[in-house]
């Protein structure tokens, strides 16, 4: 048993989730939980994980851009069973309104999830998602970067999927 290389891999599962969610990759937004796992995301959503992708997945259909981050992360790992703690910053912003208002939601929360590893592969059997912050501001307009897109046209995938990453 490598605690190390656990952790490793369920940090790399959050960071797919993420990915899988901004660039609407559903099959690698599903990857984060067992086919038999659950969310509870206070006032928001309860049911199964898969459902949360399916009901996000809507949700964020409806907006212009999203941004998913994590941050600080704790883990504890006890064999094929772990507990974790992230904290993670959403950022979504809305389609234009009847008047042409847009705004952005930022949500600031953490994810305690409950881990497991079946046939070597680690995903969530339960996450409670905890709201602790959220501002909404009309949306003032900044720079963005045409190439970014929410699919697989976006660059990452041809550059991770790319062999040499040497400059």
């Amino acid at each position: 048993m490598d605690i190390t290389l656990d952790k490793a891999r369920i940090y790399e599962v959050l960071c797919g989730y993420c990915r899988g969610l901004d660039r609407m990759d559903k099959a690698l937004a599903y990857a984060t939980w067992h086919k038999e796992g659950t969310a509870l995301y206070h006032d928001i959503y309860e049911g199964s994980g898969r459902g949360f992708v399916d009901w996000v997945w809507e949700a964020h259909a409806g907006m212009e851009r999203h941004f998913h981050q994590i941050g600080n992360h704790l883990i504890v790992v006890d064999g094929d069973t772990a507990s974790s703690e992230t904290y993670v910053t959403v950022a979504l912003w809305t389609l234009p309104d009847s008047e042409g208002i847009q705004q952005e939601i930022v949500g600031r929360g953490r994810y305690l999830d409950r881990w497991s590893k079946q046939q070597g592969n680690w995903a969530i059997d339960h996450r409670e998602h905890i709201l602790d912050m959220q501002t909404v501001h009309e949306l003032s307009r900044g720079y963005i970067n045409q190439v970014s897109a929410r699919d697989s046209s976006d660059p990452s995938y041809a550059f991770l999927a790319g062999g040499s990453h040497r400059p």
